[in-house]
C-alpha cells in the first residue's frame, strides 16, 4: 500500500496547483468523526481576519513540510473565487435622475430574477421566477449593456453608471465554535504520529508569532492515541497489581510474588528490542501486546515456582529442587511459549488489511515471550535459590 501511495504522489506531483491526501473508507470517516478532516493530522488556526489567517497557515504548512516524515501537506484554501461586482457611479446616476435603488432592483430583476407568483402541484408550492433572458448574463461585457430605465423614459446601459469589474475574494470561510478557522491537513509517513506532533508543536511555537487573538489547535488521530495511552498508563499498572495480588493468594508469600514478577521487565526488554529491530513504533495494539505478554510470561513463572514449592514440601533440598525442578518443567515452559510464538508468527507475516494492528501486537509478545523464557529458565531458578537460602 505505502509503494502504492508513493507511485500515486510521484504521478500527482507533476500538476501545478494539485493538493492531494490518502486515506481508506474506515480510517476516513474515522478521522472526519475525530478532527473533521480526511487526513492523519490537522493544525487549525483560528482567528477574525481572513488574510491573517491565509498568511499563517501558508508559513505553518511551509514549516511542517520541511519535518521528517511529513507527506500530502495540503493548506486550506479560502481565495480564489471570481466574483463580478458592480459599484454605481453616484455622479452618472444624478445625471439620469437615478438611484442606487433603481440599479440594484435593475440589476435583480435581470441577474437573479424575483418571484412573480406561485405555481401549485398537488400540495406542492413553487416559486415562479421571471428574469432576464440567458445572454445577458454570459459575459462582464453582456451585463454592461444591459439596459435600464430612467424616470425621463430614457434606456441607459449598466456600464454607463456603475463600474463593473472581476475581482478575487473569499472561495469559503469555515468557522467552528463560532470562530473563523482555517487548517492544514498533512498525513505523517516513516515515522509515529505522537513524535512527529511533538516535534512540530516545538518548531511552531519557536518560528510562527500570531497576533492577539489568533490561536492554534492540533487534532487528529495522534488524538485518540494519546486519550489510549493514557487508559493504559493506568490499566497496566492495575493489571500488574491485580497479578501481584493472584500470586500472594496462591503462595501466601511476597517473597515468592516478588520472584515472579521479575519476568515482567525481562519480558518488557525483549518487547522493546523487538519493536526496535522490525522498525514498528510504540502504539496502541503494541501496548495492548505488553498486558498479554504480562500474562503469559506470570503464567510460565508460576508453573515453574510451584513445582519447586512443591519439591520443598516433599523434603528435597533448595539445590536439589531447583535442578529438578528445572529441568522437569523446561518442556512445559518451552511449550507454552513456543506455542504462543509459533501462532503469531503468521500475524507477523500478513500483509492484508488489518495488519498495522496485528502486527505490533504479535511482534511485541514474540519478542518478550523470547526474553522472559530465558528469564524463566534461569533468572527465577537462581533467584529462588538466594531467596530461600536467605530464609533458611
Amino acid at each position: 500500500r505505502e509503494k502504492l501511495f508513493e507511485r500515486f504522489r510521484s504521478a500527482l506531483s507533476e500538476i501545478p496547483g494539485i493538493s492531494f491526501g490518502f486515506s481508506q473508507p474506515i480510517q476516513c470517516r474515522i478521522d472526519e468523526i475525530v478532527a473533521g478532516t480526511r487526513s492523519q493530522l490537522i493544525v487549525r488556526v483560528f482567528g477574525d481576519d481572513m488574510d491573517v489567517l491565509t498568511g499563517a497557515v501558508n508559513r505553518i504548512g511551509a514549516l511542517l513540510g520541511s519535518i521528517r516524515g511529513a507527506t500530502d501537506v495540503a493548506v486550506e484554501r479560502s481565495q480564489g473565487q471570481r466574483y463580478l461586482v458592480i459599484m454605481p457611479d453616484r455622479s452618472a446616476l444624478a445625471r439620469y435622475a437615478l438611484s442606487v435603488a433603481d440599479v440594484q432592483e435593475s440589476i435583480e430583476h435581470a441577474l437573479g430574477g424575483v418571484v412573480a407568483t406561485k405555481v401549485y402541484e398537488g400540495e406542492r408550492a413553487i416559486d415562479l421566477v421571471v428574469r432576464g433572458p440567458e445572454n445577458i448574463r454570459q459575459s462582464r461585457e453582456a451585463i454592461a449593456r444591459f439596459l435600464i430605465s430612467s424616470p425621463g423614459g430614457q434606456r441607459i446601459p449598466l456600464g454607463e453608471v456603475a463600474h463593473i469589474d472581476w475581482e478575487e475574494g473569499a472561495l469559503q470561510i469555515s468557522r467552528e465554535n463560532g470562530q473563523r478557522r482555517m487548517g492544514v491537513e498533512l498525513n505523517v509517513s516513516g515515522r509515529d504520529v505522537g513524535g512527529f506532533v511533538s516535534e512540530a508543536r516545538n518548531a511552531v511555537a519557536e518560528k510562527i508569532r500570531l497576533p492577539k487573538g489568533y490561536h492554534i489547535e492540533w487534532g487528529g488521530q495522534f488524538e485518540n492515541q494519546s486519550r489510549a495511552m493514557k487508559a493504559l498508563g493506568i490499566i497496566a499498572p492495575v493489571v500488574i497489581l491485580l497479578i501481584a495480588t493472584l500470586l500472594f493468594i496462591t503462595f501466601r508469600s511476597w517473597r515468592l510474588t516478588g520472584i515472579i514478577l521479575l519476568n515482567l521487565p525481562f519480558a518488557l526488554t525483549g518487547g522493546v528490542i523487538a519493536l526496535k529491530i522490525t522498525g514498528i513504533y510504540l502504539s496502541v495494539p503494541a501496548s495492548i501486546g505488553f498486558i498479554v505478554l504480562f500474562g503469559v510470561a506470570v503464567l510460565n513463572g508460576m508453573v515453574l515456582i510451584a513445582y519447586l514449592e512443591q519439591l520443598r514440601e516433599r523434603g528435597h533440598k533448595t539445590e536439589h529442587a531447583v535442578l529438578e525442578g528445572s529441568v522437569s518443567r523446561l518442556r512445559p515452559v518451552l511449550m507454552t511459549a513456543l506455542i504462543a510464538m509459533a501462532s503469531l508468527i503468521p500475524l507477523i507475516l500478513s500483509h492484508g488489511t488489518g495488519n498495522e494492528i496485528l502486527r505490533p501486537l504479535a511482534t511485541v509478545v514474540i519478542g518478550g515471550l523470547v526474553t522472559a523464557t530465558l528469564g524463566t529458565l534461569f533468572l527465577l531458578p537462581l533467584s529462588y535459590t538466594l531467596v530461600t537460602r536467605k530464609r533458611q
